[in-house]
């Protein structure tokens, strides 16, 4: 087989490498804005490379949203792709479309022990499904499977859409002022950058005090400067994670452990490590103890939905 490229493409930037040896090389990551489709991004990257069109046997993209049929629109930002003018423009003979979220999932089976934080000790039991979470610019979740002699199958959904859970009188009256906004309130309405953010005004307007942050950033830099208002948001978002989170793991039987992912909690790591995502994680009533010895961890590798990207295309091709 030709060299192959894997590629994952959010809203604002799109990261690309060479996929070779089961290895990532030459990983570049380009603003989306400055081109007009995937193709005119890739054979920039190509060209970095020393590469021309032609040279790739085989190309793996991670898209946020639903893949099927000839046709892709990507979600957060201008592009679009058919896939038959795709393959003819750059010559390549194979393309995998893959969910960013099944890519992110399948990242997972390529971390080094210094690519994550453990959070909830314990020890993964190998042959059940795992659970991945992650708060970004929404919350996304899966499901790893392992399928034996080194296979994995990742089973993406729309878990961050779920209705946010109540867990105490205090969330409720967040709750409350949520539903007044929103209407219906998801997981992803809190669990998100932006909603971050819509958590620290919902908590500003029940206490009558006027908001005076204006960014997800300003809101988490407060609450490790120890600003009270600043701090309780931010452990209500822990502690809401944790509340999300244990129930994927009981809706899938997910001993395989946790996986904290997506660009936000690791921004306060050594606050989310002291909150009480852990308390929230296992308090699920008579089946507490079903918590005991599941481990989590809060991910901080730099690639890896482009790391999924490489395992999706490696397992497609050996299929």
């Amino acid at each position: 087989m030709k060299l192959a490229l894997v590629g994952d493409i959010g809203g604002t930037n799109a990261r690309f490498a060479l996929w070779r040896d089961s290895r990532l090389e030459s990983v570049r990551v380009l603003a989306t804005a400055d081109f007009a489709g995937p193709e005119q991004a890739i054979s920039h990257y190509l060209a970095a490379q020393g590469l021309a069109p032609g040279s790739l046997g085989a190309v793996c993209l991670a898209v946020a949203g639903p893949v099927r049929g000839e046709h892709f629109r990507f979600t957060n930002n201008h592009w679009r792709l058919s896939r038959s003018a795709f393959c003819r423009t750059l010559g390549v003979s194979e393309l995998l479309l893959v969910n960013d979220f099944t890519a992110m999932a399948l990242g997972m089976t390529r971390l080094r022990d210094d690519e994550r934080l453990p959070i909830c000790p314990g020890e993964a039991d190998p042959e059940a499904p795992a659970v991945v979470i992650g708060p970004g610019t929404g919350l996304g979740v899966g499901t790893l499977l392992p399928l034996g002699a080194g296979r994995w199958k990742a089973l993406p959904g729309e878990g961050g859409h779920v209705d946010l859970p109540v867990g105490s009188l205090r969330e409720a009256r967040l709750w409350q002022q949520l539903h007044g906004q929103l209407g219906h309130v998801s997981a992803e309405n809190v669990l998100s950058g932006n909603g971050l953010l819509q958590l620290y005004r919902a908590l500003c307007a029940v206490e009558d005090n006027p908001p005076r942050l204006a960014s997800p950033a300003e809101v988490s830099a407060a609450a490790l400067a120890g600003d009270p208002v600043a701090e309780e948001v931010l452990e209500l978002f822990c502690t809401w994670l944790g509340r999300v989170a244990g129930n994927n793991v009981l809706t899938v039987g997910g001993r395989g452990g946790v996986y904290i992912v997506g660009g936000v909690v690791p921004r306060f790591a050594g606050f989310f490590q002291r909150s009480g995502f852990a308390r929230a994680f296992a308090s699920k009533g008579c089946m507490s103890d079903y918590f005991g010895g599941v481990p989590v961890w809060l991910v901080t590798a730099e690639y890896p939905g482009l790391e999924g990207a490489g395992v999706a295309l490696q397992q497609a091709l050996q299929a």
